[in-house]
């Protein structure tokens, strides 16, 4: 089976109409010392025979943030394909106004260091930032980028 994944994409627009948009670099010791292509909108696996993409979408949110979204009308952006096969639906609010400096991020456990026996736990993600989308873009994993291009999209025409 493919693996579905759902997030929201928040965005504002600064007083110049530059937009930002928020997002999470990837915990753990193989993400730690990188930034490019390192970084994701906050989201995660969801059995769609089991749950809907919005209801997923707002608790993986939540999980990876320990934060609850803005109560907003989160739209949906699209579905889109990863090379991998895996895809993701996006669900995209204006964002103005939150405030994520109050996160707490969730966990995972691994063993760590490869091969070793142990366990190790890991935050999901360990740290959450507004950046403009073309500061994003190359830091953003590849099968996201066309979230951006389709946020734009939305936002030129309306």
């Amino acid at each position: 089976m493919r693996a579905t994944s759902a997030g929201i994409l928040l965005y504002r627009r600064d007083p110049a109409g530059v937009v930002s948009v928020l997002v999470a670099h990837m915990g753990g010791p193989f993400w730690a010392r990188k930034d490019a292509v390192a970084w994701s909108i906050p989201k995660g696996e969801f059995d769609p025979d089991a749950e809907m993409a919005r209801a997923a979408a707002v608790r993986e949110f939540r999980e990876e943030l320990g934060l609850d979204p803005p109560a907003l009308d989160a739209r949906e952006l699209g579905t889109f394909a990863y090379s991998s096969g895996k895809q993701i639906t996006v669900f995209v609010a204006d964002g103005a106004g939150f405030d994520a400096s109050g996160a707490v991020f969730g966990s995972f456990e691994m063993e760590w260091p490869p091969r070793s026996g142990r366990r190790a736990e890991f935050p999901e993600v360990d740290r959450v930032e507004w950046m403009p989308v073309e500061t994003a873009r190359p830091r953003l994993v590849a099968g996201q980028r066309p979230a951006l291009d389709a946020l734009a999209a939305r936002l030129a025409g309306g």
